[in-house]
């Protein structure tokens, strides 16, 4: 499995002779992305934030990829054809399964305005050989989720979990490796010293990728 790091949360996965994108937001978006948007099999969407769902270039795309995300997405999206998916739904995609996983979209006072989440999701890609568990902005739940690969939001400011919580998370998931992410918006910046703290402290093995920057799990 081949994981490529776009700006934000945004991550493209090679496996199986098949891509999937998830993601993709307006954040730091540059035009050579399009091509790279404009060749997956399917995309993925976690919630309706602009970091995550770059709708513009989103209804540029090729008709034939598949977009899936939630009913709110949708509903703030109305040009956007999407399929619409909740949590505990499974995505089939020639061998590679997905689950629609439960989070939860924190909350702080800038989000009032039409910007709060009502509905969030999570995806798990299991290709047989891997399990790569992506978050959404979420902050801590107890859940029983199990993957090899997390890539997890750690900026806190109420919105997703710390360093702190993440690194527990990882623990409890059973990652192997975990990738942090959405650490691209200059309004809630990443603290790096901490992250190296917690992740140090709670033996988390841990990967801080740049844009464009891949890794591949065998």
């Amino acid at each position: 499995m081949k994981i490529t790091k776009l700006p934000q949360s945004c991550l493209l996965i090679e496996t199986k002779d098949k891509k999937i994108l998830i993601d993709p937001g307006k954040l730091k978006y540059k035009d050579e992305y399009f091509d790279i948007w404009n060749s997956v099999d399917i995309i993925l969407i976690t919630h309706k934030h602009p970091d995550h769902c770059n709708t513009e270039v989103l209804e540029k795309l090729n008709s034939n990829i598949k977009i899936y995300s939630t009913q709110e997405v949708q509903d703030a999206n109305e040009n956007l054809k999407l399929n619409i998916v909740k949590e505990n739904d499974v995505i089939e995609l020639d061998g590679i399964k997905i689950e629609v996983v439960h989070a939860i979209h924190g909350y702080q006072p800038l989000l009032k305005g039409g910007k709060a989440i009502y509905e969030n999701v999570g995806y798990i890609v299991d290709d047989g050989e891997n399990r790569l568990y992506t978050t959404s902005d979420t902050i801590c739940f107890e859940n029983d989720y199990k993957a090899n690969i997390l890539v997890i939001p750690v900026t806190g400011h109420g919105l997703t979990m710390s360093a702190f919580e993440a690194a527990l998370y990882a623990k409890e998931v059973g990652a192997v490796i975990t990738i942090p992410v959405h650490m691209d918006n200059p309004a809630f910046p990443p603290d790096f010293k901490y992250i190296e703290e917690m992740f140090s402290k709670y033996e988390v093995d841990y990967e801080i990728l740049e844009n464009d920057e891949s890794i591949e799990i065998e």
